[in-house]
């Protein structure tokens, strides 16, 4: 067969194990280790549609990549997986020589699966995204390359979505995914921060107006775009930065003066957050919040064991987020303190002597001599408060010393409290928690008890779950318990208590314990949430 040498040579330009020609988008020519690198031979290559060849995930990235390459462009690497089995994941650089007559070159090679996890469209989860770009700064210090951070947002892409059905609504998003992926590094360095909005790391490039104008060709939806270095290399404070530009980009959008810098974005937006920390420092420091009670029921008796006090800010701002936000500004243990004072007095306040109190604990106070003095000082105060106290150790923040949580649990105990490890399953830790830390009560997480009804897979984990807990001497709770059915189940499984919408919702007062046909289920949050209300 002979080949112009026009075509080797686009052929040759990079480094491959397989080479490939496209007229169009099909394959017109195949050289090399096909059957190693595809699992199909040279002869069954050629004449197939280019994009057949991937799975269906990466076609949109392919149709992007190839679409938006222009004469004497190349664009690549980026990781894509093959079609078919086993599993093959391939490096593929793409480029259109001058005066080719229109043909594209396209170097294959084997690669890796992308680290990682991605979406079913090949995006990146938010904090993914955030975790492997360490390792990309840390590549870019060694190795010279220089990054930068695009941020992209597409007018009217939220309506748009909203008025096709579900099939059209799909076909949309994973062409959306695969445009900004096709800009990423790799393909696989990108995420989406809201419905409109997507974040992508990619070797410095082209100014931002033409990245803008790709990504309007190939959506066909107006795109703005605005590009950031990424100054301050693998530094923890480079990573902040990077945080803080997408929490910024999140809130605010691409405003008429974009930050030029990484380290601009983070301190337009650390004054930004900061504002909204002072706020609530201040709130927590003066008592400008209130607490919410919802009954904890013994399901042996159907009465209210506890109340867990749930806070509330004067604002109506999120509780989750302010306490996040409280755990990322060294504010959360003061809150823990004020609201064990709030939860000490309502108990003293109690002529019958009938009201426990459940006060959320955080993993980063746990771990504080600080807080078990201060309790110990609380409860020798109010004497009518001891053994009424019960604490949930929440997961929201990572325990980074078991050992020395596992003491102060043991001296909060000792003061005569029950301890609470909170929503058993929410975090990667929970095993490891429930192992090293000697506990009264574990509470189950609510997505694992909502569907407990029609689902025996969590049916299964909740009863062996309970089982270990009985071996251990510790009572289980389940929370989110909305329908008499799902109690039912729980009840079986072998749940010592039960907390949820069922029973009553969270009131300015304890209240005693509804009969489930006078409580209307609702929904609830689910994960970490549900235990800040």
């Amino acid at each position: 067969m002979s080949i112009d040498p026009r075509r080797l040579l686009g052929l040759a330009f990079a480094s491959a194990d397989l080479l490939l020609e496209l007229e169009g988008d099909r394959v017109s020519l195949a050289l090399g280790a096909a059957q190693k690198i595809m699992g199909k031979s040279e002869v069954s290559l050629m004449g197939r549609v280019w994009r057949d060849l991937f799975t269906p995930a990466d076609r949109p990235l392919m149709d992007a990549t190839l679409s938006a390459l222009d004469d004497g462009q190349r664009r690549g690497p980026v990781t894509v997986r093959v079609a078919g089995e086993p599993e093959r994941f391939v490096g593929v650089t793409l480029r259109a020589l001058p005066d080719n007559f229109g043909r594209t070159s396209v170097a294959v090679t084997a690669a890796r699966a992308p680290a990682g996890g991605l979406d079913a469209s090949g995006l990146r989860p938010r904090e993914n995204f955030e975790e492997i770009a360490k390792g990309l700064f840390e590549a870019a210090r060694v190795t010279g390359l220089e990054l930068e951070l695009a941020m992209v947002e597409f007018a009217g892409l939220s309506a748009l979505r909203d008025g096709l059905a579900a099939p059209e609504a799909h076909a949309l998003d994973m062409k959306i995914a695969g445009a900004v992926r096709a800009e990423s590094h790799a393909g696989a360095m990108a995420t989406q921060v809201s419905p409109e909005r997507f974040a992508l790391l990619r070797a410095k490039d082209d100014r931002p107006e033409a990245l803008a104008a790709r990504l309007t060709k190939i959506a066909a939806l107006d795109a703005s775009a605005h590009v950031v270095p990424l100054d301050g290399g693998a530094s923890s404070r480079g990573l902040r930065a990077l945080r803080y530009a997408l929490d910024d980009f999140l809130r605010e959008g691409l405003k008429d003066t974009p930050p030029m810098t990484l380290s601009e974005a983070m301190n337009r937006s650390v004054k930004r957050t900061l504002a909204r920390a002072g706020a609530l420092g201040a709130a927590v420091s003066q008592r400008r919040f209130t607490l919410a009670y919802q009954p904890v029921v013994d399901l042996s008796s159907g009465q209210a064991h506890h109340h867990e006090a749930l806070v509330r800010f004067e604002d109506g701002a999120s509780p989750f987020a302010l306490i996040r936000m409280a755990e990322e500004f060294d504010i959360i243990e003061e809150l823990d303190h004020a609201i064990a004072e709030q939860a000490v007095r309502r108990i003293a306040a109690d002529r019958a002597g009938n009201v426990r109190l459940a006060v959320n604990v955080s993993g980063r106070t746990i771990v504080s001599e600080t807080f078990v003095d201060h309790i110990s000082r609380l409860l020798a105060a109010t004497p009518a408060a001891k053994g009424k106290l019960i604490f949930e150790v929440t997961e929201t923040s990572a325990i980074d010393d078991l050992p020395r949580a596992n003491r102060h649990i043991q001296a909060l105990r000792g003061l005569g409290s029950l301890v609470c490890l909170d929503d058993f399953g929410a975090g990667a830790a929970s095993f490891a928690y429930l192992q090293e830390l000697t506990l009264d009560i574990v509470k189950i997480d609510g997505r694992y008890v909502r569907e407990l009804a029609g689902n025996s897979r969590d049916g299964a984990m909740v009863r062996r779950l309970v089982e270990l807990c009985r071996d251990l001497n510790v009572r289980t709770v389940a929370e989110m318990v909305e329908t008499a059915e799902v109690e039912d189940v729980v009840r079986k499984a072998g749940v010592d208590f039960a907390q949820g919408w069922l029973y009553g919702k969270p009131a300015d007062q304890p209240q005693p314990s509804q009969k489930p046909s006078a409580v209307t289920p609702m929904a609830r949050r689910a994960g970490v949430s549900e235990g800040w209300g």
